[in-house]
């Protein structure tokens, strides 16, 4: 009891030191803080893998679910083995306001630190860890869009050039101190960096890849397929929702004061306020077009409240950050319906959510940004886009014609389950072939 009665007293005499003026050294007890959040937020952000799996295992048939519960798995290690192999340092390392940095295996560097100077502000690794789950959340937005005809090692493969090249040199011209950092484009916690880079590489597969059979017929009918378990895709959202607390707040970057908690806080809330907003505005909006309320349309509600604000968290008041949720959560319900007219097929709204989403949370950065500009946040969302496509494009089509990436039509009826991996999610389940 004397001892942890100590501590106590040891923390409380350290917490002063907290709120130092910016140009006083560091504590170690920030430096602890501060690495703490990025460990801990990173913690939140690998947990919206298994929201994505669940999420997506939900909402494909029941013969495809074992595929796409190993797909969300396998593409989170090679995430985590690429962004230590080149990853990292093409995002970090020697941009000084230009297009890419350097090829290299990261390493960590806390000599300093040993040595009893904080100025860097936490562990290497910590941060490390911390940007390496975002690196795996991209990744996963692009898995269920394509999912029900794409074969697993040919996605794997385009999981390894996403993650290891094309995420990190566009990540690199904002958060690296590229050149789209110079001019001033802000993007707090990735609605562009991650989740439409997650989306434009989606979409570019989608297209390359075609629909689903039987999605689109001649005569224009689209032929819905649902999902195979709204208690898994519910359970999946939650669990996203949840993660995102990481995901937004840790993007504070630091916990080692009292403004940074404050923002962190802050953070939270506004994330929080735009799911409910997206959620909400969804609903209603399916309700006064179709009379009847979609659960699924719900689900994607919240998650397009959430992508939403992703890019600018921290400075809306609990209001605004409501209204931006909102106005995600009326994209995501006219999105959906405008991608399949085009026949453009999205197993789970991924589109919707993480593309659209993601583009109208950068705009809307400048509401309540003022050190911001709708021009410079339009370059951005722009740059990024046409790099993504174009680098997308050459990969998956270069895996089309070499390895291939469809499935055959036998082997998208029988189900991925079956024909990829040779096992079933529901085996004793004898409506696997419906639709």
């Amino acid at each position: 009891m004397k001892r942890i009665v100590t501590l106590i007293a040891v923390g409380l005499l350290a917490l002063p030191s907290l709120a130092l003026a910016e140009d006083a050294p560091l504590s170690e007890v920030a430096y602890i803080l501060n690495t703490f959040s990025f460990l801990i937020s990173g913690v939140l952000v690998m947990w919206m893998a298994a929201g994505f799996g669940m999420l997506e295992a939900g909402l494909v048939r029941s013969k495809n679910v074992a595929t796409i519960c190993l797909k969300n798995i396998s593409l989170f290690g090679i995430a985590g083995i690429l962004y230590y192999l080149v990853g990292y340092n093409l995002m970090y390392s020697g941009v000084d306001g230009g297009y890419i940095g350097s090829f290299g295996l990261w390493g960590a560097d806390d000599a300093a630190a040993l040595a009893g100077d904080y100025a860097a502000g936490y562990a290497a690794g910590s941060d490390w860890f911390f940007q390496m789950v975002f690196c795996g959340a991209a990744c996963s937005v692009v898995s269920g869009c394509v999912a029900e005809r794409i074969k697993l090692w040919p996605f794997l493969i385009f999981c390894v050039v996403l993650t290891g090249i094309i995420y990190p040199i566009q990540g690199s011209w904002v958060w690296g101190g590229g050149w789209l950092s110079e001019m001033g484009f802000s993007d707090y916690a990735g609605s562009t960096l991650v989740h439409s880079v997650g989306g434009w590489a989606a979409l570019t597969g989608a297209i390359i890849l075609g629909a689903r059979k039987g999605k689109y017929g001649k005569d224009g009918k689209i032929t819905p397929f649902p999902g195979s378990n709204l208690t898994l895709a519910t359970l999946g959202t939650f669990i996203l929702w949840m993660g995102w607390f990481g995901f937004n707040g840790g993007s504070a970057l630091a916990l080692g004061s009292a403004g940074s908690a404050i923002e962190q806080s802050n953070v939270y809330i506004n994330t929080n306020l735009a799911a409910c907003g997206g959620m909400i505005a969804a609903m209603i909006m399916v309700q006064v077009l179709y009379k009847k309320v979609d659960v699924t349309m719900a689900l994607n509600g919240a998650l397009a409240g959430l992508v939403s604000i992703t890019a600018g968290p921290a400075a809306p008041a609990p209001g605004v950050a409501i209204l931006i949720g909102a106005v995600g959560g009326v994209l995501v319900v006219l999105a959906v319906p405008f991608f399949d007219k085009l026949k453009i097929d999205d197993v789970v709204g991924a589109l919707s959510v993480h593309l659209v989403c993601g583009i109208w949370g950068t705009l809307a950065v400048p509401i309540s940004n003022s050190e911001t500009s709708f021009v410079t946040q339009l370059i951005g969302v722009a740059a990024i886009g046409v790099f993504v496509i174009v680098t997308s494009a050459i990969v998956w089509l270069a895996v089309k014609y070499t390895v291939g990436l469809r499935v055959s039509e036998e082997e998208e009826y029988q189900g991925c389950d079956l024909a990829e991996i040779g096992m079933e999610a529901y085996p004793y389940f004898q409506g696997r072939n419906i639709n």
